[in-house]
């Protein structure tokens, strides 16, 4: 055989190889296939899996996702009913259902993000304006509070534990995000699946002064906490002390009882010794009458007594000299 015509069989053998590669392609089974020609698409979009056949070198092949895909937007600034500026982070998930009408108005999956970023963000600003912050933040109107037993004395005056009545709540304001975004998805053959908030936070400009707002009710609790304890503290050292002069006064009526006791038993026990004879009663008056001496006379003492005085009678037999600074007045 001439190398001419060698050259000729293998030049078609390439040709016919290259034809057949061309013309077949697969799906896999996370994805469908728009088929193209010149650019326009042609036929049904290509949903299963497997290896099919196009026409080589004219059809191109356009692959789209099957799959639920995520949608993470930017935290975005925007008020509320009620004027206050927050920061609202969402996610979503959607997933292509009309491929034809997604190639034919989106074409690929960065255009779709960003019509999602409109969509999404737009339907959130607005509802998020209609509605006042605690129904954002809260998350449904049947919430039951958690209460901390500590504070059942003091929630009535300072409403601890209370919370404010509200209409929706988030699970109800997501709600009317999604079914208003999911009408303007679907005419780009999106389905729109869910919606969530991811993070609620107040802007940057009006944080601190939430804080200090925070701060200030966490102060007033503790004071009321602070005040209580002093009352506290206070009642129990006004009964400490209330005990202590109670015992003490106890104490000191029992020791009064007992000297009382001991001083009548010594009495009675003088009585029964110095009675027995008239001598005895005259040395018991004159050891009294001497221990009254030492009680009232010291070194500068001036008496002044009459001499029919039981205790001048005594004085006016020692001689010494006591005996000059006895004046008598007789």
């Amino acid at each position: 055989m001439k190398p001419k015509k060698i050259g000729v069989i293998t030049a078609l053998v390439l040709c016919v190889s290259l034809g057949i590669y061309n013309a077949l392609y697969t799906v896999s089974e996370v994805q469908q296939v728009i088929i193209t020609q010149f650019g326009k698409p042609i036929g049904e979009p290509v949903v299963d899996a497997g290896l099919k056949i196009k026409m080589p070198f004219i059809h191109e092949i356009n692959t789209i996702d099957k799959r639920v895909l995520e949608w993470d937007g930017n935290p975005s600034d925007m008020p509320t009913k009620d004027k206050l500026y927050i920061s609202v982070d969402l996610f979503a998930r959607w997933r292509i259902t009309d491929p034809l009408q997604y190639f034919l108005r989106i074409k690929d999956e960065r255009s779709a993000q960003s019509r999602l970023d409109d969509i999404l963000g737009s339907e959130t600003r607005n509802a998020v304006a209609k509605h006042e912050l605690i129904e954002i933040i809260r998350t449904n109107k049947n919430r039951k509070p958690l209460r901390d037993a500590l504070l059942s004395d003091t929630e009535g005056e300072l409403k601890i534990g209370t919370l404010v009545p509200i209409k929706k709540g988030r699970q109800l304001v997501e709600q009317e995000i999604f079914s208003a975004a999911s009408e303007k998805i679907k005419i780009f053959g999106i389905e729109l699946l869910d919606i969530r908030f991811k993070r609620i936070n107040y802007n940057e400009s009006v944080r601190p002064k939430i804080y200090e707002r925070m701060i200030s009710e966490r102060r007033q609790i503790a004071e009321r906490f602070l005040s209580e304890g002093n009352g506290e503290a206070a009642r129990i050292r006004g009964d400490r002390i209330r005990d202590l002069n109670k015992i003490q006064s106890e104490a000191y009526r029992e020791v009064e009882e007992i000297r009382g006791q001991a001083d009548a038993k010594a009495a009675e026990i003088y009585s029964l010794a110095y009675n027995k004879s008239p001598q005895a009663r005259d040395l018991y008056e004159f050891t009294r009458t001497m221990q009254s001496y030492s009680t009232i006379i010291s070194e500068n003492t001036t008496l002044v007594l009459s001499t029919n005085s039981d205790i001048f009678k005594f004085l006016n037999s020692i001689e010494g000299n006591l005996i000059p600074t006895v004046e008598n007045n007789e």
